[in-house]
C-alpha cells in the first residue's frame, strides 16, 4: 500500500517551497498594483498639469475682461 504524502523529513521542505512559491506570487501582484499605482499618478499629474494651465489662462482672460470692464471699455 503506497501512501501519497511524503516522508515526514521532506514535509517541512515542500512546505517551504510551498511558502516561497506564495511568496513569490504575492510579490509578484505587488509589484503589478505598485507599476498601475505608479503610472495613474504619473498620467494624473499630467492631466492635472494640462488643466493648470488652461484654468490659468482662463484667470488671466477674466482678469482681462473684467479690467476692460471696469474702465468701462468695450469689449468688440
Amino acid at each position: 500500500m503506497s501512501s501519497h504524502h511524503p516522508p515526514a523529513h521532506q514535509r517541512p521542505l515542500q512546505q517551504d517551497w510551498a511558502n516561497r512559491e506564495y511568496v513569490e506570487v504575492i510579490t509578484g501582484s505587488i509589484k503589478k498594483i505598485t507599476d498601475f499605482l505608479n503610472s495613474f499618478d504619473t498620467s494624473c499629474r499630467s492631466r492635472l498639469a494640462v488643466l493648470n494651465q488652461k484654468l490659468t489662462e482662463l484667470e488671466r482672460r477674466v482678469e482681462y475682461i473684467e479690467a476692460r470692464v471696469t474702465k468701462g471699455e468695450t469689449l468688440s
